[in-house]
């Protein structure tokens, strides 16, 4: 079975001063899939804290989700943080994921660097902050996750579908 964590970056979170949102909608949706969330933490929007927070996490689960910091703000460290820990980036998640969010938010979909890396030998997706996106990252996720843990363990590639 695959294993998730999740790194939520967030100040006003990690402060006490907002309620986190993600964590508690994670842990359902994981649950009505059958899935375990094994490791979870909120950190302070400071790289080093999410650099030791998301090796922490790969190393105990196969998919880790970091939730915010996809922005251009000074303060959106982690699409960088993990970029920097990764050996391969996988964009196409962040393609589909920009396309798909085109029609809530319009083209402030622009803005957000959503995308999906290799850390280790864990998959590793850096998504927007807000439930919303969330939502979208795990719809996109859900029919893929095994498959992509699969190869990036190295295992035989068994796809039926010709591009």
């Amino acid at each position: 079975m695959v294993s998730f964590g999740l790194v939520v970056t967030s100040d006003h979170v990690y402060r006490g001063e907002k309620r986190d949102e993600v964590t508690p909608l994670v842990k359902e949706r994981l649950a009505k899939e059958g899935r375990q969330l094994v490791f979870a933490t909120v950190v302070p929007n400071d790289a080093s804290t999410i650099r030791s927070s998301v090796l922490d996490a790969v190393s105990r689960a196969d998919v880790v989700l970091v939730s915010g910091g996809t922005g251009p703000s000074p303060k959106d460290l982690s699409y960088d943080v993990v970029k920097q820990l990764a050996s391969k980036e996988l964009p196409g998640f962040g393609e589909i994921f920009r396309l798909k969010s085109l029609d809530e938010v319009g083209y402030e979909a622009i803005l957000s660097r959503v995308s999906a890396f290799v850390v280790g030998q864990s998959l590793v997706v850096v998504v927007p902050g807000s439930p919303s996106a969330m939502r979208l990252a795990l719809d996109i996720l859900t029919p893929v996750v095994k498959h992509a843990v699969e190869q990036i363990h190295g295992e035989p590639h068994h796809c039926d579908k010709q591009i």
